[in-house]
């Protein structure tokens, strides 16, 4: 499409929207920024019907629903309506490698993008994390590979799209208020294949029958990983070990970071890295040195004995389970936030068999009381602050602590980065 001349509204002024004016207009487009709650004195409109009458395209923010009802007019009209991801994908160097998953998604980036930069493999990291794609086309190269983490509200709006490598880790529920079904939710994550050529690659969770099928769905030639059997081609877990394409790759333990789901997420990173040209040492040596991703079984600090790990980007309840998996036992967990229309009966039987407790917090708190109840000692203590202060009186040497909300943050909390941050002050103070 050409955008010189072109009257295109951009919708939500969160970090993505602000990018994408910015490249609409560096390619000459006559550009509307709205957003529901427009800012005093700047130049964001109101985001109301009216404000879509004269558009020849809208751009919509990953965090506003493709069937938000002010749209309806205009998509009746035959206007163009796409997400941020689209836009940038018009315009960005170099491949994609592009990573999709309930949960997962943000440590596999960062290490996928972590071993291709100690392989001398140029590279640079963005989408969900971060960096918003529209920022990325500044700095993209030809000869640089752009690794983005992508989400299904970015994937949902996308129409030519395109990822040399694709990703998909795992399809769990998640964000079933926005997409309403587990069905809408997959086929949101699945349109990370369905452009894809006979020359690109989808690297896909031969564990999750979800991700499986999606190698049905592409033209890509199929990559797997799998904690469970032998796979190939691809990278699976054999007793101790990890191998990529039958060749011993690394010993699990020298993985840095905790639980079987991170082994998952390793293997996926060092396939994609493998396709993009690094070798086995080279992925071996990097993953060694991954620092981990904050706010993802991050371990903030041991107090008299007791551990305090940070997840607060567990925001799903699958997320949750793998934060519990993690650990042997011990738990003090906190639970609540936003619902995202959850079930929460899948972490009665792992919370009975290794938690002393939950410490309830959030808009979510009364249901995951009434779903858990019987299964489980639940503490209401409402604020993130009382729920620390609660651990912190009953917590013995030799136990943890771990903040794995199974939630959003929104109903306390900007996002998950706010409220993890908010939790590592907490346990830093006391």
């Amino acid at each position: 499409m050409k955008l010189e001349g072109a009257k295109v509204v951009v919708v939500g002024m969160a970090r993505s929207g602000v990018a994408a004016v910015e490249l609409l207009r560096e390619y000459g487009a006559i550009v509307r920024a709205v957003d529901q709650k427009p800012v005093e004195g700047s130049e964001v409109g109101l985001q109301t019907e009216s404000a879509f009458a004269d558009a020849d395209l809208i751009v919509l923010s990953p965090g506003v629903p493709a069937d938000h009802a002010d749209l309806s007019a205009a998509r009746q009209r035959g206007v163009k309506i796409i997400g941020d991801l689209e836009l940038a994908s018009w315009f960005l160097k170099g491949e994609i490698i592009g990573i999709t998953g309930a949960n997962g998604k943000t440590t596999t980036t960062a290490l996928t993008g972590h071993i291709l930069k100690a392989s001398g493999i140029a590279a640079q990291v963005g989408g969900n994390i971060g960096t918003p794609p529209a920022s990325m086309v500044a700095t993209s190269r030809a000869d640089q590979l752009n690794v983005l983490e992508l989400s299904s509200f970015q994937l949902e709006t996308t129409e030519s799209f395109r990822a040399h490598i694709g990703a998909a880790l795992n399809v769990t529920p998640d964000h079933l208020d926005r997409h309403y079904t587990i069905e809408n939710y997959a086929e949101a994550k699945a349109r990370l294949f369905v452009n894809q050529t006979p020359g690109d690659f989808a690297v896909l969770n031969h564990d999750d029958a979800i991700t499986r099928a999606y190698a049905s769905r592409t033209k890509a030639t199929a990559v797997w990983f799998s904690s469970t059997h032998e796979v190939s081609p691809g990278a699976y877990l054999e007793d101790s070990r990890i191998l990529l394409n039958a060749q011993p790759l690394m010993e699990a333990h020298e993985v840095p970071l905790r639980g079987t789901h991170n082994i998952e997420n390793t293997m996926a990173a060092a396939a994609m890295a493998h396709l993009a040209g690094a070798t086995h040492a080279q992925i071996r040596s990097a993953v060694m040195t991954f620092p981990g991703v904050e706010h993802r079984l991050e371990f903030v600090r041991e107090r008299n004995g007791v551990s305090w790990y940070n997840d607060s980007k567990a925001t799903n309840v699958d997320a949750a389970l793998k934060a519990v998996a993690a650990f042997p036992g011990g738990l003090w967990i906190i639970l609540g936030g936003k619902d995202k229309n959850s079930d929460y009966r899948p972490l009665a039987a792992p919370l009975r068999e290794k938690a002393h407790a939950a410490l309830l917090i959030g808009a979510a708190a009364e249901k995951i009381r009434a779903q858990l109840s019987g299964e489980v000692r639940m503490i209401a203590c409402r604020t993130l602050g009382a729920a620390v202060q609660e651990a912190r009186a009953r917590a013995a040497s030799g136990d943890t602590v771990l903040l794995a909300p199974a939630c959003a943050s929104f109903d306390q909390f900007d996002n998950y980065e706010h409220r993890g941050r908010e939790f590592k002050r907490l346990v830093g103070e006391l």
